[in-house]
């Protein structure tokens, strides 16, 4: 990890959101403020502006005028080299997040959460890692994923994941798994933990860590957010009633 503080740009159309947020930020050593702005269209014509600062983080809202967070991540994240987005919103059931984890954000944050869960999930999306926790990746995948089946996404399969003989084998991508490796997305897609996966199939955590690598690599899949949808979608992890 480079000794450089992580440059953190924050978007929410509340001032003294982005006040609250800037004040812990700049009193943490290894982070620091890039830059606000105060909607989504704003955010894109800085970020992506020819004087753009640079920029590892970004903290996106949600719902904003002239354009919301959702689209905003999607236009951002179609650049090269873009910066991690984490977005937050109000509600842990809000529609508008798994939109967003499909146009590319790295996960989700409550406002309501601490200084300490913020600047933790400001350093995991630094480290590329997904900052949706695995319980509240469940409740997201229950209420919206699996309540009313969307169009799939580019490159899954249509077969119905309520007909068990589907289960499984409806993304033909699943086939370059091996066996151990579907073990670990199953248990991926019912929100455990890396440390949980490990216990569950009795195995040292870094090794469930280079198992995990392999399925994203193989699945082609940006992290284990994308990772939880397609065990759903796929039927590999049938709905819970």
């Amino acid at each position: 990890m480079s000794d450089q503080p992580v440059r953190v740009f924050l978007v929410d159309d509340q001032q003294l959101v982005r006040a609250g947020f800037a004040m812990i930020l700049d009193a943490t050593p290894d982070m620091v403020v890039a830059g606000q702005a105060a909607d989504g269209q704003e955010a894109l014509d800085i970020l992506l502006g020819p004087e753009a600062p640079a920029v590892d983080v970004v903290l996106m809202d949600v719902r904003m005028p002239r354009l919301d967070g959702v689209e905003a991540t999607r236009r951002l994240r179609l650049r090269p080299g873009a910066p991690a987005v984490v977005v937050l919103t109000t509600f842990d059931a809000d529609e508008d997040v798994v939109a967003a984890l499909r146009a590319g954000a790295s996960g989700f944050l409550l406002k309501d959460a601490g200084p300490t869960d913020l600047l933790a999930a400001i350093r995991a999306a630094h480290r590329g890692e997904s900052v949706v926790a695995p319980a509240v990746t469940r409740r997201l995948i229950d209420a919206y994923v699996l309540a009313r089946p969307p169009a799939p996404p580019t490159g899954f399969a249509t077969e119905s994941a309520t007909d068990p003989g589907a289960a499984g084998r409806s993304d033909e991508r699943l086939g370059r798994l091996t066996d151990r490796e579907r073990e670990v997305l199953v248990a991926v897609g019912q929100g455990l933990s890396n440390q949980e996966i490990a216990g569950r199939l009795h195995l040292a955590e870094a090794t469930v860590k280079t198992h995990l690598g392999a399925i994203l690599r193989k699945l082609g899949l940006r992290d284990r957010v994308q990772a939880v949808v397609l065990a759903h979608e796929s039927g590999l992890v049938p709905p819970r009633p």
